[in-house]
């Protein structure tokens, strides 16, 4: 790990600046929006804009480097957040929130292939595990550090939204100065989802749900917290500790998922998940009682996206893997579009409480089809590795860990 950090720390300092002042948008916005007056309607089209944005971005972003570069295009997309982050106050309308969300999406996504193809660059065989492990532990540290700076200002102030855009311009410099040379940017041929619907229905369909989930997860908590009349701190407390959990029950989760059915795990975690949200949605708790349920929420959204990419893997071939994934990716991120929307209407209708219901409802869909899954074939006779992976990560990330852990093993079902 030493050797990864002195040859990659210029990446992973820049992703983690990138990763703060991501999460402290995020996290803003949602106040923000809720004392400008927005609906909490419109809060949710502003939110599922990102991903949508994101979802595009996945689609546009290599055709773009092989034309101009990833210098080129990791400088343009970088100063274009950084703009964009100081807009939002000047025009405090849902409308152009939402366009600036899609924009700001668009830019992330693509910076996160570059950067993430850099990384992968930077790396031998030896190290590249290690290294996008890294990269996955910077991202959820910046996320968790962002909810942090959330208190150094007011909300209806200027001062949380230049912060990130200057984070993002400090991002620019370890990474554009960093001597490795730019890659090489090669597309891997995708699974069309007719094959890999055949190949996982149980992949397919977790990555849809997970994908509304996590959004749900990230777009709407500020929103929620803003309806309850949590504060401001208690508000970046929640939203932490549900990253923190996913931090935490990453690997214990990975361990199990290497000595027993994926599916059981599956089923599990989406179970615990179900009930957890129910009582936080239906029930009048506590705040301490609020962040044992977020960081459950944390805890098991993140690893259930891992384990669901880790069980399609189980059906495939090694030189398959990095194609089934781009798929994944998009069925995840065309949940992540409609999370924040349904789960905004929903509360809307019965209020705050509807942030959780519509996640709990989502978590025992997800565990009801595993089940049924689980009586229309058997378990696979080997298995992949499984890989420590978060809904954030690219095609590029998750292409290369699912390879670098296919190779490691052995007399897997093709």
């Amino acid at each position: 790990m030493l050797k990864v950090l002195k040859t990659s720390w210029p990446l992973l300092l820049g992703i983690l600046l990138l990763m703060v002042g991501n999460g402290l948008q995020g996290s803003l916005l949602g106040i923000r929006g809720t004392i400008e007056g927005f609906t909490t309607f419109q809060l949710s089209i502003v939110m599922s804009g990102y991903f949508v944005g994101f979802l595009f971005g996945a689609r546009v972003t290599p055709g773009m480097i092989r034309k101009v570069g990833h210098v080129r295009v990791f400088s343009a997309l970088a100063s274009m957040i950084s703009a964009v982050l100081v807009i939002y106050p000047v025009a405090p309308e849902w409308l152009v929130w939402t366009g600036l969300r899609v924009l700001i999406g668009f830019c992330f996504s693509g910076i996160y292939i570059t950067t993430e193809s850099w990384l992968n660059n930077t790396a031998t065989n030896e190290t590249r595990g290690q290294a996008l492990s890294a990269y996955m532990i910077v991202q959820m540290l910046g996320i968790i550090a962002a909810q942090g700076l959330l208190n150094v200002a007011e909300p209806t102030d200027f001062t949380l939204f230049v912060i990130p855009s200057v984070l993002v311009s400090l991002a620019f410099m370890p990474i554009l100065l960093t001597p490795t040379p730019a890659p090489t940017f090669d597309t891997t041929k995708g699974l069309s989802f007719r094959a890999l619907f055949r190949i996982s229905p149980l992949g397919c369909m977790g990555m849809l749900l997970t994908g509304g989930i996590f959004a749900a997860m990230f777009g709407m908590s500020t929103v929620w917290g803003a309806q309850t009349g949590l504060s401001v701190r208690q508000i970046s407390i929640f939203v932490g500790v549900m990253y923190l959990g996913g931090l935490i029950l990453q690997y214990p989760v990975g361990w199990a998922s290497d000595r027993m059915d994926r599916r059981n795990l599956i089923l599990g975690l989406s179970a615990v998940g179900g009930v957890v949200m129910l009582v936080a949605a239906l029930a009048d708790l506590p705040f301490w009682a609020y962040l044992t349920a977020g960081l459950v929420l944390g805890g098991v959204i993140n690893p259930l996206y891992s384990l669901l990419i880790a069980y399609t893997n189980d059906f495939l071939p090694t030189d398959q893997m990095a194609g089934a994934s781009a798929g994944m990716i998009f069925l995840n991120g065309l949940g992540a579009i409609g999370g924040p929307l349904v789960t905004g209407w929903v509360m809307g209708v019965v209020g705050p409480g509807g942030y959780f219901l519509v996640i709990s409802l989502l978590f025992l869909a997800l565990a009801g089809y595993a089940a049924w899954r689980m009586t229309q074939r058997a378990a696979p006779a080997g298995t992949a590795g499984f890989a420590g992976l978060t809904p954030t990560a690219s095609a590029v990330a998750v292409g290369v860990v699912v390879e670098d852990e296919g190779r490691k093993t052995d007399g897997r079902p093709a």
